[in-house]
């Protein structure tokens, strides 16, 4: 079974060390490394292989999550952020998204939860609670942009399908044997919407999705 890579990030080391721990027990999660900082967490990056996912805390001394992600959607985009943190708030998540984190839970959440929405996000890129699913549609209908007119940046009627199917989080190969094409033909779709829609990651495109009326909130599946 190949391991989901993991990296944590949180100031309080007994969160870190407990955490930690629970996950190291668990089978198909390998805990990467710790971080007590952002600045830490920059080196470790920066010298060792990166993790699939990051468990990241909001509040740190010194620099603080927001900049975490920041840099992290610029210079790791690959990097799949779990925002987990004291100062939880729906009102938040608009953001969250725009800055790139694939999902964001209170402190609170039970060790069990979180490991269904670590292997959540690693098997499709995002995890939405419904309570957040309609928060976003708020905030997204707030500005709303205007539907792309130049033929270059348009979505093809095939890259529309792909996209519809990533939203309900079908892999490559899943969408290749429903679309009747080949997994790399679905890669190379996938890869096409990320240069037209400018999206970073899979959380992205669903965000786009919804914005371009492409998928409605009610029709995304809930873990």
């Amino acid at each position: 079974m190949d391991k989901i890579i993991l990296g944590i990030t949180d100031d309080d080391a007994l969160i870190v060390s407990l955490l930690q721990s629970y996950l190291q027990n668990t089978e198909d999660i390998q805990v990467l490394f710790t971080a007590n900082s952002g600045y830490e967490l920059l080196d470790k990056l920066a010298g060792q292989t990166i993790p699939q996912i990051l468990l990241l805390d909001l509040k740190m001394d010194g620099m603080d999550g927001i900049a975490v992600t920041e840099h992290l959607k610029i210079n790791y985009p690959d990097i799949k952020v779990i925002v987990v943190s004291s100062h939880y708030q729906k009102s938040f998540m608009g953001f969250m998204v725009k800055t790139g984190v694939s999902a964001f839970l209170p402190k609170g959440i039970s060790p069990v939860e979180l490991v269904d929405v670590i292997r959540a996000v690693h098997k499709q890129g995002y995890y939405f609670k419904e309570d957040q699913l309609e928060v976003l549609r708020g905030q997204i209908a707030v500005k709303t942009p205007k539907p792309i007119l130049n033929d270059d940046a348009a979505l093809s009627e095939r890259e529309i399908d792909v996209l519809r199917l990533i939203c309900r989080q079908k892999t490559a190969k899943e969408i290749g044997d429903i679309l009747f094409i080949t997994q790399r033909t679905a890669e190379g779709h996938k890869n096409n919407l990320f240069v037209k829609t400018g999206a970073k990651n899979i959380a992205g495109l669903v965000i786009y999705a919804i914005q371009q009326g492409i998928m409605k909130v009610e029709e995304l599946p809930l873990i």
